[in-house]
């Protein structure tokens, strides 16, 4: 969609072949005459553009144009917004420019952001109004007054955004439980699949008939065991290694076997894109019972798989990989943390083969990390982990490192991510581009408030080694990693390969995860085709890549938001019982206001510094002042610098 609309700046020829809703996004633009042709080709009129729109909280449109020649954003004033809402693609016509900045006027949408807003109620004097939790732009609903106050104060509300008429009541803002609909809500995601995707998942029963697969090449003898964090219900992967054969197996769930293009599930997961994970729970891309149950690769239970054979050289370099369709019975279902004791040698495994090969294995797989990481960065990041109460409240958090057991499994991914993006020369790859120019000059400047003199070099990837040397010297190493991520442009999916800047690989793509990522079960079935020769199939699938992708993107960032904004919701609530009292903290962004994350007995929460400036990482000791938990911000003010 942003492709097709960028075009229409620079000239979109009239004989390219578009889908219907792009035809139909013409005659919309024809009609408001704002696009014109010549000389076979469509283009935007003077004084007319278009791109995405974000609102402030006090109202204010920014809108993002497509068209490259608007370095700022445009301002649309409240007035002018007509009726457009947070996200939407829209059209807009330029009213002046003033001191450097340029206005606007909205005249259409284009394509609306979400079908939906959440909103609570909120009295003004005699007259109950909706607040929009995101900007908090209070408008009318389309129901009386009488049944309005007939609600609790602060009921949460789901509206439909092109008539303000209520669909569903979520809950009450004061109640805990009301969260996780919020944040799904606000990002047009649900839990519950439709009855025919449930239906179509339950007919594949529980086990695995191996009568059925007879052409499949059945690796059930082979000790394969998964490795996985704790509260892990779906198991994407299984490996082993052959220590004769000098060879690695890389397994994965065969979800393509069981879902159907264009089956009702298969809709589903496309508008899903990605599984949501949120402290207490998964939401998952597909049903439970593919998830949870027959796709899942658990222990000593017969499951389909899509196996990458990779055989090394003496100096463990891939000097084959096979790929086929197989079948296997994990042996074992373990743990992050228990394949950490095994590889120091503090537990032992019940199966000994197991035992024996994941031992060798992680020697293996750390030359083929320092291998990896003469092109490619090692960024020394953690996650941060929440534990939620009975009542729904933070009960606890915690930042969660790698560590070797997370490295043996992620070398193996990359193992058979870049088998599979060897295999096809357009579908569906992530690609990395390098840090821009720009991005760069900024992390220099917040270096140098470190202590930490860097210089810009063309070769960036040389550049970030030398300033990680310098930060493992002065033992920062984890906050400048975190500056250095910070400038990185976002990995993105796309139909044709541009290589993959931070892992340093020049083709690269997913096929591990299909169970919770839609971009990977459609390139196994890209590679399907392509293993049986099939191109008219495989032409076939091509054809929708590219929109595909743009819409993977797009979803794979809600997916994130969904669950950061559910984790922020209950930090609000920690934060709003603990106003008042004063948290150690360090500053994260120096903007206006500041940004300062807790870092206390409870860490990861996002406390705005009105009227405040400091340098980059400082230690500060901040009193919480106010919590809204509708719009999840925390203010909060100095008390003092600690050393």
């Amino acid at each position: 969609m942003k492709t097709f609309l960028q075009g229409l700046s620079k000239g979109l020829d009239v004989t390219t072949s578009l889908n219907t809703e792009n035809k139909e996004l013409l005659r919309i633009l024809e009609s408001l005459k704002a696009i014109s042709k010549y000389h076979n080709k469509f283009y935007l009129n003077n004084n007319f553009v278009i791109g995405k729109l974000d609102i402030s909280q006090n109202a204010t449109g920014y809108l993002n144009a497509y068209d490259e020649r608007f370095k700022k954003d445009l301002l649309i004033q409240n007035r002018d917004l007509n009726a457009a809402h947070l996200g939407d693609i829209v059209l807009a016509k330029i009213l002046k420019s003033k001191k450097d900045r340029v206005y606007a006027k909205i005249l259409a949408v284009l394509v609306m952001a979400n079908a939906t807003s959440v909103v609570y109620t909120k009295r003004f004097g005699n007259v109950v109004l909706g607040v929009n939790i995101q900007n908090g732009l209070s408008l009318n609903l389309r129901a009386s007054q009488k049944s309005l106050k007939a609600l609790p104060d602060g009921s949460v509300l789901k509206i439909n955004n092109l008539n303000n008429e209520i669909i569903e009541v979520l809950g009450v803002l004061s109640d805990p439980s009301v969260d996780e609909k919020i944040s799904l809500s606000i990002y047009n995601k649900q839990d519950d699949f439709a009855l025919a995707c449930e239906n179509e998942a339950r007919a594949y029963g529980d086990s695995v008939d191996i009568s059925m697969y007879k052409e499949r090449v059945d690796l059930s003898d082979l000790a394969f065991c998964s490795i996985d964090p704790d509260d892990a219900k779906d198991y994407d992967d299984a490996i082993f290694y052959d220590e004769k054969e000098n060879a690695l197996y890389v397994a994965i769930a065969d979800v393509s076997e069981y879902v159907q293009n264009h089956s009702a599930t298969d809709k589903a997961a496309k508008f899903r894109g990605f599984s949501i994970y949120f402290p207490h729970k998964c939401v998952p891309m597909l049903p439970r019972n593919l998830s949870e149950n027959i796709c899942s690769l658990k222990p000593d239970a017969y499951r389909l798989a899509f196996i990458f054979k990779l055989s090394f050289d003496v100096n463990f370099n891939v000097i084959k990989d096979e790929l086929f369709e197989g079948l296997i019975k994990s042996r074992a279902r373990l743990t992050y943390g228990l394949v950490d004791e095994v590889l120091k040698g503090k537990k032992h495994l019940p199966n000994q083969n197991i035992q024996n090969f994941l031992l060798k294995l992680a020697k293996i797989t750390e030359i083929l990390r320092q291998k990896r990481l003469l092109k490619g960065f090692d960024f020394r990041s953690k996650e941060l982990k929440m534990s939620l109460d009975e009542a729904g409240l933070v009960k606890s958090t915690h930042y969660e490192s790698d560590t070797p057991s997370h490295a043996l499994i992620e070398d193996c991914m990359l193992l058979a991510n870049i088998a599979a993006a060897k295999r096809i020369n357009q579908g569906i790859f992530r690609n990395h581009e390098p840090a821009d120019m720009k991005k760069i000059l900024y992390l220099i400047d917040d270096l140098a408030a470190l202590g930490i003199n860097a210089t810009y070099e063309s070769d960036l990837a040389k550049m970030i080694a030398k300033i990680q040397a310098k930060a493992d010297e002065i033992g920062i190493r984890e906050d400048v990693d975190k500056l250095i991520i910070k400038a990185q442009k976002r990995a993105q999916y796309n139909n044709f390969s541009s290589g993959h800047f931070g892992l340093g690989f020049d083709t690269y793509t997913h096929f591990t995860s299909p169970i919770r990522r839609y971009s990977d079960l459609i390139l196994h079935r890209l590679l399907k085709a392509k293993l049986k020769n099939d191109e008219k199939l495989f032409n076939y699938l091509l054809e929708t890549t590219q929109g595909l992708c743009e819409s993977l993107n797009v979803l794979e960032r809600e997916a994130d938001k969904v669950a950061f904004d559910f984790m922020d919701r209950k930090f609000a609530r920690w934060a709003s019982a603990n106003i008042g009292n004063s948290f150690i903290c360090y500053i994260s962004q120096a903007s206006e206001p500041l940004v300062a994350i807790l870092d206390d007995e409870i860490k990861g929460a996002r406390i705005f510094l009105p009227n405040y400036s400091c340098e980059i990482l400082t230690k500060v000791l901040v009193r919480i002042v106010s919590s809204d938990i509708a719009s999840t911000k925390i203010i909060g003010k100095v008390i003092k610098k600690l050393s």
